[in-house]
């Protein structure tokens, strides 16, 4: 390592699956080592949204540490370059007070981002953009928003599914903005992080102890009011089936069951696939990752050691 990368900050990035105990061993470390938390998870970022996001309590020690907690309204969008800004500024702090920032969750988007960079003509997001680009939906200029981007940019149109509101309308967002597409907008390279990362993989080995814990969270969620929760989130006008938050995994089920619209079974087995289908998509993603210690989570204790023992050893 030359002497430039070893006088940079440390900072920890411990991702991996869902229901892998990833926050549990975060908390863990925190007892020992001079760290704050950053959440890296897409859910966590709203308001109100609790139970179903398996969210730390108020309670717990290291909540007021745990920063990207509770940021946003069930109705409002967040972007990854949001997320890139949020968490580099709140890196820079942490590392000024002579701790380690640990970056926890499991959106591996966001965590590629920060790693691979972002390209610093990536505009933050324009709301007024936004309505100019909704009010030609609704003037039937265009079906939908793919429809639309199809005719800007049909790279990023064959990339993203058309039900894909948000990520669709980004796209569009962007090429307004700046006059480039997105796919041209990511060509251009941003600066590396100025951070030694140390990254840190987390997952059941064998799948199927992985989906049991999958399907103990849900089961542990309906225990714990679930479905209440919803229900007073629908009641108030927090949660509404057009909102970014319904993306979180398992309150669109539980929306569409509250509605009548499926039964309870179904509520639940819609749920679990979803839960599935995302540590797929994460198993993917850390399929190919670069520079990453694994752990299996069916032996939390050594890789809470190892841990321990890696880090004091780069500190000191």
């Amino acid at each position: 390592m030359n002497k430039k990368i070893k006088k940079l900050p440390i900072a920890i990035f411990l991702m991996g699956t869902t229901a892998s105990k990833k926050t549990y061993l975060a908390t863990r470390l925190a007892k020992i080592l001079p760290v704050e938390l950053i959440s890296v998870d897409s859910s966590l970022i709203y308001k109100k949204l609790n139970i179903g996001t398996d969210k730390p309590k108020k309670t717990d020690i290291f909540y007021e540490k745990h920063w990207l907690i509770n940021i946003k309204e069930p109705y409002e969008s967040y972007s990854v370059m949001e997320f890139y800004n949020d968490a580099l500024k709140i890196m820079n702090n942490i590392s000024k007070k002579g701790k380690i920032p640990l970056l926890v969750g499991g959106s591996m988007f966001y965590y590629n981002k920060l790693i691979n960079t972002m390209s610093p003509l990536l505009p933050k997001a324009n709301f007024k953009i936004r309505n100019m680009i909704k009010k030609k939906i609704d003037n039937q200029l265009y079906k939908s928003y793919h429809d639309m981007l199809k005719t800007i940019d049909i790279f990023s149109a064959n990339k993203i599914h058309c039900n894909d509101i948000q990520r669709n309308l980004r796209a569009l967002e962007i090429f307004f903005l700046t006059g480039k597409t997105l796919n041209e907008i990511k060509k251009i390279p941003g600066n590396k992080i100025p951070y030694r990362i140390y990254q840190f993989g987390l997952t059941y080995y064998d799948r199927q102890i992985l989906y049991k814990n999958i399907e103990n969270r849900i089961f542990k969620m309906l225990e714990l009011g679930f479905e209440e929760e919803v229900k007073n989130l629908i009641k108030n006008k927090y949660l509404k089936i057009n909102f970014p938050a319904i993306r979180c995994i398992g309150y669109k089920q539980m929306f569409l069951y509250i509605l009548n619209q499926i039964n309870y079974k179904e509520m639940i087995k819609n749920t679990t696939i979803a839960t599935r289908h995302l540590a797929k998509k994460q198993l993917t993603w850390l399929r190919y990752w670069k520079n990453i210690y694994w752990f299996d989570s069916n032996h939390i204790n050594k890789a809470y050691n190892d841990i321990i023992k890696f880090i004091t050893k780069k500190i000191n």
